[in-house]
């Protein structure tokens, strides 16, 4: 069968991006399904080297068995027909298709030396050729929207299937080597972004549309199901039509995230903040010398007078899984007796160890697909037994190999080493240091990599350095990696995410936890560094089954 270089274009098609050269990609694997030719595209790829692009004016490179190449040029929409032959307009600009072509061939051609036999054909799928004498090229390499049915038929017309020669493997490594093959990070970012965006968004949307009085509705939704797009759409909906908004959560991260996505208006806070604010609007200063001031504070909120100004039409609980009966009868009085409540959690993100809060009466809406993680990472969780309920995987990302480093437990030097290393995988594959997050297994207080100012004189590392300003701001250290710990990054995520300082005795019920909120953190390449004891229970956790191969 054909092999279509490099895969990941089936991902693309749901963001629709270079529709029409991936239309032709699914037309080519079709038509070519029992021919071993090798296909390489340039759809959403990364291939220029030396001023060299293999897209552009190049679509589609086909290499037969003997070695003999076929470059085809696709042109989508209308074109001109003139005395210089087709034409096509590109931002106004007339190009002659067939100077591009030969263009196009000749420094093709030069690039390789010579050492190819090449071909071409010309593809418009949307345009009929009315003079193909006059077009300038020979009609026999020209595909119109009148034989576009035959392109696989003339593809091997003109690469007819003869045996396999060293040609065939000089030319496949030569491409291999001269194209960079893979993703490029930044392309692929964004492409995840809006598609995940609008996959899970489809939860905000029908969830809206629930209708029940009093509006009291609980989401368990897995990790990347949509409860944040969930929260932003209700909240948002709630200042377009007038009304006070409340979004409570447990982690101060997380709450400060939200922030920054919301239109101004209402109010945003983990509870503690929410606690905090209380006490000093009713010109109070908590004391934080003391012990017990969280308990002294819940409970004097539990049974104080609200003024009208902290009632609200819309309350919103995210990590629900997180909260206590208490937090929850605190922020439910904060709501106006006819307003809407949704509270948001997954029993698979429980790191505290709660019991469920009981919610008598309210309507209960399960989401178990996770559209953020690339299926690999959702496969591998289900694997090792870290979902309570079945997970989907939504997301048409296979992702990049799950990477796997280890060190001796307890050698913090070797730990940093490897993620050292981590990072150097990451910057190779393409991401950006922005695009980067170190997420540490242990809390900030017994992590020693959220500890450093950074980690190599070339990666510094921008960490919450537990301190905050005179208004309530967490300090950060300053630095080009965002290093956090498992606990504060829930919530969040990265597109290469490296989850490091990974070490346990056994892998209960708490570590389960922890892997599921770390991992599902990664939106694109998830690396794990994980000391030799936990790596073995984690393998044995895998198994022997490899993951399906998509």
């Amino acid at each position: 069968m054909a092999h279509i270089h490099p895969a990941g274009w089936r991902e693309m098609s749901v963001t629709g991006s270079a529709a029409r050269e991936i239309e032709t990609l699914t037309l080519l694997e079709k038509r070519l399904s029992d021919a071993p030719y090798e296909v390489y595209h340039g759809v959403h790829w990364t291939n220029v080297e030396h001023g060299f692009s293999a897209y552009g004016d190049i679509d589609f490179i086909i290499v037969a068995p003997n070695g003999r190449v076929l470059l085809i040029e696709q042109i989508a929409g209308f074109l001109n027909e003139s005395k210089d032959g087709l034409v096509k307009n590109y931002q106004g600009k007339p190009r002659k298709i067939r100077h591009q072509i030969l263009h196009t061939i000749e420094g093709f051609s030069k690039r390789f030396q010579g050492q190819l036999s090449i071909d071409y054909l010309l593809y418009c799928p949307d345009y009929i050729v009315k003079d193909p004498v006059q077009a300038g090229i020979d009609p026999n390499h020209i595909i119109d929207a009148t034989t576009k049915g035959r392109l696989g038929a003339k593809i091997r017309e003109i690469l007819p299937l003869t045996p396999r020669t060293e040609d065939f493997d000089k030319v496949a490594r030569y491409l291999g080597d001269t194209l960079s093959l893979r993703p490029d990070p930044s392309s692929m970012i964004g492409c995840a972004t809006q598609m995940v965006t609008r996959l899970s968004g489809g939860l905000a949307t029908w969830a809206r549309r629930l209708e029940f009085a009093p509006f009291r509705l609980r989401v368990m939704g897995t990790a990347g199901s949509g409860k944040t797009q969930l929260a932003l759409a209700e909240y948002s909906a709630a200042l377009d039509a007038g009304l006070r908004p409340l979004y409570v959560c447990y982690n101060r991260p997380l709450a400060d995230h939200i922030q920054r996505l919301v239109p101004p208006g209402g109010r945003v806070a983990n509870f503690h903040e929410l606690c905090d604010a209380w006490l000093r609007a009713q010109g109070k200063t908590p004391d934080y010398a003391s012990p017990d001031v969280w308990g002294e504070i819940e409970t004097v909120l539990a049974s104080a007078d609200l003024p009208e100004t902290w009632h609200y039409d819309v309350v919103i609980v995210d990590e629900g899984q997180d909260f206590s009966i208490a937090w929850r009868d605190i922020v439910l009085r904060m709501l106006k007796q006819n307003g809407r409540a949704i509270w948001l959690e997954d029993p698979d993100q429980n790191l505290y160890g709660r019991a469920m809060v009981p919610l008598p009466g309210w309507v209960v809406l399960h989401s178990n697909t996770n559209y953020r993680s690339p299926r690999q990472i959702v496969q591998m969780l289900t694997s090792i037994g870290a979902v309570s309920q079945p997970v989907k995987a939504g997301s048409p990302f296979k992702g990049a190999e799950i990477e796997e480093l280890t060190y001796p437990e307890g050698d913090t030097d070797a730990m940093l080493a490897q993620t050292r290393r981590a990072v150097t995988s990451c910057l190779a594959a393409g991401f950006g240091r922005q695009d980067i997050a170190i997420c540490s297994f242990r809390g900030r207080e017994k992590s020693s990599i959220l500890k450093l100012d950074k980690l190599s004189d070339a990666h510094t590392l921008r960490s919450f350095t537990g301190a905050y300003d005179l208004f309530g701001n967490p300090v950060f250290r300053e630095g080009g990696l965002l290093a956090e710990s498992v606990y504060r990054f829930k919530g969040q995520s990265a597109p290469a995410l490296i989850f490091t300082e990974i070490d346990f005795e056994e892998m209960d019920e708490l570590t389960l936890r922890k892997l599921f909120v770390g991992m599902t953190r990664a939106r694109l390449k998830l690396v794990l560094v994980m000391s030799e004891r936990a790596s073995v229970q984690f393998l044995d956790r895998v198994g022997s089954a490899e993951l399906p191969d998509e």
